[in-house]
């Protein structure tokens, strides 16, 4: 019977260990109540991304066992039902189990097998709760396991991101550096190696290095793909299949490669499938490398927006908000520095996913709920910083060709371009003069009459 406690209305479900009071307006049961109870309250939950494309393979799992013959039609089109509306954000509240739980992620397994066997059982009685007519194990979870359903959600939520989310972000990314490639194709600029003047480029050069480095994430997100499509359902508990049809995997998969527009496959070795997380591993590990592709740009995009009266300031970035308490009239790279943040959260995550990666002991890896979490946290962070590089700070940025041109002129690398026509040496003492007379190469070379006035100028371009 409902029973009340501090205003809260209680049911008592029960389960294969006894009775567990759980609030009477819940979805979902016991076990997921007795996770809730048991697990720390550290604010974080499983990904939303991840309960998601749990409830599609759900849907699909229930469609499998209906055409198997293994599922009453009746029981099989209400789970479905109730599986697609968990996809739709209906239930999101409901998944109530702390990320930190069991390493299996069985709690979260078993808070959707819950509140989808409520749901179901709702729209064919009119009552929320309970394991009849539709059973959490015996229906929803049939010929499923966590240990190979997690795997599984893991990898499809993964990959739906990549597909859906940063593949088309970082092309966006690099559409909008080869614009600017283009439209700053003749802008001559000063090189810079070792923070030390180098010898002249032009702004087109340097964007067109940031545009091909997005070239090759996209390139680097896509080469890992096989892997992250693979997935372990059908392996059940060990990889041995035990408990489940055949076909079941085989038709799920197929069903949920239509469903995402993704074509994801049974795994080669469904063992490897449980024991290993090496495709999660090697995931992160290009996310971090994409990661660190932005730290560069947006540092470089920061360094030569610098200033604006004392730093190097070829670069105008947009001015989107004031950037002091203090200061008045302080304007800072806000859009390059969020996204250095992100990229240092992804970089963590790496880290974090590594360890996970080694916590495959035996048949199974312990560390899903976390891995899930960052895993797909850094493609969330990647994409939206992405975008967000792309729109608030590359869309509007400009340059400035007369301080450009400024700090080409009074570069000492000028004194290169002497090289070939005078020999290294006499190139240096050029240069030595200038630093130590105060004047430009031009000048120096002029005076010293080391070449025709118009070579020199040929060289060094009009003045």
């Amino acid at each position: 019977m409902p029973s009340t406690e501090t205003s809260v209305v209680f049911r008592d479900e029960r389960d294969s260990m006894g009775v567990v009071r759980v609030p009477a307006e819940a979805y979902y049961g016991p076990q997921t109540q007795r996770a809730v109870n048991n697990f720390m309250r550290s604010g974080l939950k499983p990904p939303i991304d991840l309960v998601r494309s749990l409830a599609l393979i759900k849907r699909c799992a229930a469609l499998t066992n209906k055409t198997l013959g293994l599922l009453e039609k009746r029981l099989a089109d209400v789970i479905v039902q109730a599986a697609e509306e968990a996809v739709a954000g209906r239930f999101d509240n409901q998944f109530v189990v702390d990320l930190f739980q069991t390493g299996s992620g069985t709690s979260t397994n078993m808070n959707m097998n819950e509140v989808l066997a409520s749901r179901a059982n709702e729209i064919l009685t009119g009552r929320r709760g309970g394991r009849e007519p539709v059973h959490p194990n015996d229906h929803v979870n049939l010929g499923q396991s966590s240990n190979d359903l997690i795997p599984s959600a893991i990898h499809v939520a993964a990959a739906r991101l990549a597909v859906q989310e940063l593949q088309p972000a970082l092309a966006h990314l690099r559409r909008t550096l080869a614009a600017k490639m283009s439209a700053f194709g003749t802008i001559r600029k000063i090189g810079r190696t070792h923070l030390q003047d180098a010898v002249p480029i032009t702004l087109g050069n340097a964007f067109s290095a940031f545009a091909r480095q997005i070239e090759l994430a996209e390139a680097r997100i896509a080469s890992v793909m096989p892997r992250l499509t693979e997935l372990a359902l059908g392996g059940t508990a060990v990889g041995s299949g035990l408990n489940t049809h055949p076909e079941f995997a085989s038709r799920t998969i197929a069903d949920l490669s239509a469903q995402t527009g993704i074509h994801f496959a049974e795994a080669a070795n469904h063992y490897e499938a449980q024991a290993a997380r090496d495709a999660v591993v090697e995931t992160s590990g290009v996310l971090k490398t994409v990661a660190v592709s932005l730290v560069k740009i947006a540092n470089d995009l920061r360094w030569l927006g610098s200033g604006p009266r004392c730093g190097i300031g070829e670069l105008k970035l947009p001015a989107l908000q004031p950037g002091s308490s203090i200061m008045p009239g302080k304007v800072n790279p806000v859009i390059p520095e969020a996204v250095i943040q992100a990229a240092y959260q992804i970089m963590g995550n790496d880290a974090t996913i590594t360890l996970c990666g080694q916590a495959g002991n035996f048949e199974l890896n312990v560390t899903l709920p976390v891995l899930a979490h960052n895993l797909l946290q850094s493609l969330n962070l990647l994409a939206g910083s992405s975008r967000l590089l792309a729109d608030k700070c590359l869309r509007d940025l400009s340059a400035d060709p007369a301080r450009c041109e400024q700090y080409i002129e009074g570069s000492l690398a000028l004194a290169t371009l002497f090289v070939p026509h005078i020999g290294y040496d006499r190139a240096a003492d050029l240069a030595k003069q200038a630093y130590n007379q105060g004047k430009t190469v031009r000048q120096v070379a002029l005076e010293n009459q080391v070449l025709p006035e118009a070579r020199i100028h040929q060289l060094l371009g009009e003045k």
